[in-house]
This record gives structure tokens, C-alpha cells and sequence, in this order.
């Protein structure tokens, strides 16, 4: 969903701010859906997170419903792949871990899933407790690498922003564009743009509406590890 927000912009006028949010709860949920969102101090020009957060109950915001997304044409993610390998920095966790969800929901789904999540300290790992739990919950099927940039001196994990080594140990290996292998990528732009190029922009809609994304060509560690185009999708 797009969330807005009125607030002060950098130079000091006000405006509405928008930003985008993905349920982390299970699509098929009646009645409630989850987000995860990460409280920023205001600032101008941003603070659309620390506002969600001082909601109380009973107050309500103004958000609308986004289109699907298209992955490589298609919004299907159940029973598509053998292999799923998922790249989350920081909040990135957020849409992927419905992917999880619904992957290992589906009995008749035997997709096995490689997540590599990326984080600067370990405190900054967003819902640990859940993915911990369903590498309990599915084994064999769901694991989990955790990297982080600055570690403490005890950290028995990985290590850096990502190499071309850490590829090969926490996600599946190219399949040759088999259609078999599928690595989604979330994170902040530059994050995005590291592990496999930059999402460019359609020019906007007649409504003044940012246009659609564009997946780009593939390039950064991904490309460098031998995958295809066809087998990474950017968020």
C-alpha cells in the first residue's frame, strides 16, 4: 500500500510525502493485515514511519491499495520455482517474508527457499524471532544466513555487504535461465543496486503519477555470480 502523509518538506513547505509499505501477514488473512515499519526520528522531507508509529487506537491514516506486482510477468509466486533464493537489507525483509510465508503455507508447494539477510549490527535484524522459528517449523525446505557489516567481536555469522563467495554459500546456484531459480532482491536503492543494477523508471503517467518501474538490465554481484536476467527480480 501507498501511505501519505502531510508534513513539512526540506524547504520548509508543506506537502503530502508518500511511501510504500508491504504486508508482511499472509494474503489470504481475513480481517487484519500486518506491516512491518521502522520508526525514523522526524525529519524534513521524510518521517512517514515515525507517523505510522504514533497512531494510537482507534486513529486511522490514508493509504491506497497498489497494483499487483509483476515479476517478470506474472504476480504468481506459488508453485513457479524449485528454488528461491531472497536478498533483504534492513527493512527489505518486509515483502519477502510474505513471500516466505506463502511458499511454505502451500502443502502442495515444495519450493525450497534461501534467505541471506543483511544488516549493519544484530540489532538491526528485523524479525528474527519469525524467521528462527520457521527454519524450526521447515526443515529442509526454509534456512537463513544472516551478514553483518559491523559485527561484534562473539558474531559467528557473515560478514560484509555481500561477495560473490557469500553468494555461493547462502543462495541457490544459477540454473542456466531454466525458469527453475528465482532471487529477489529488497532493500534501500543503492543496496538494490549493488547486488544487481539500479530500477529505472518509466516516464511518468498522464496523471503526473510516477510511472512503473523497470527491472533494468542485471548487473552488480548477481551478474558477477553468473545468474540471468530471467532469474532475479529487483523490488
Amino acid at each position: 500500500v501507498s501511505v501519505k502523509y502531510k508534513a513539512v518538506n526540506e524547504s520548509g513547505e508543506e506537502e503530502v510525502l508518500k511511501k510504500s509499505y508491504s504486508p508482511i501477514s499472509h494474503p489470504s488473512t481475513e480481517g487484519v493485515v500486518d506491516f512491518l515499519v521502522k520508526e525514523y526520528p522526524p525529519r524534513p522531507g521524510g518521517g512517514v514511519g515515525a507517523y505510522i508509529c504514533s497512531l494510537t487506537p482507534g486513529e486511522s491514516l490514508t493509504a491506497s491499495l497498489k497494483a499487483e506486482r509483476m515479476m517478470h510477468g506474472s504476480p504468481v509466486v506459488s508453485k513457479r520455482w524449485k528454488k528461491v533464493g531472497l536478498v533483504g537489507g534492513g527493512t527489505g525483509v518486509a515483502p519477502l517474508i510474505q513471500i516466505v510465508r506463502i511458499l511454505l503455507d502451500d502443502p502442495e508447494d515444495d519450493t525450497t527457499i534461501q534467505f541471506l539477510s543483511i544488516n549493519r549490527k544484530e540489532r538491526d535484524i528485523l524479525m528474527k524471532n519469525d524467521l528462527d522459528q520457521l527454519v524450526k517449523d521447515y526443515p529442509g525446505r526454509f534456512s537463513i544466513t544472516y551478514s553483518l557489516t559491523d559485527p561484534p567481536e562473539n558474531w559467528n555469522g557473515e560478514v560484509g555487504r555481500g561477495t560473490v563467495d557469500m553468494i555461493r554459500e547462502a543462495l541457490p546456484e544459477p540454473a542456466g535461465a531454466d525458469g527453475s531459480t528465482m532471487i529477489l532482491v529488497c532493500g534501500m536503492d543503492g543496496f538494490v543496486e549493488s547486488w544487481a543494477g539500479p530500477v529505472g523508471r518509466a516516464p511518468p503517467l498522464p496523471d503526473g503519477s510516477k510511472g512503473p518501474k523497470i527491472q533494468g538490465p542485471l548487473l552488480g554481484l548477481l551478474a558477477d555470480a553468473g545468474y540471468d536476467a530471467s532469474e532475479v527480480f529487483k523490488y
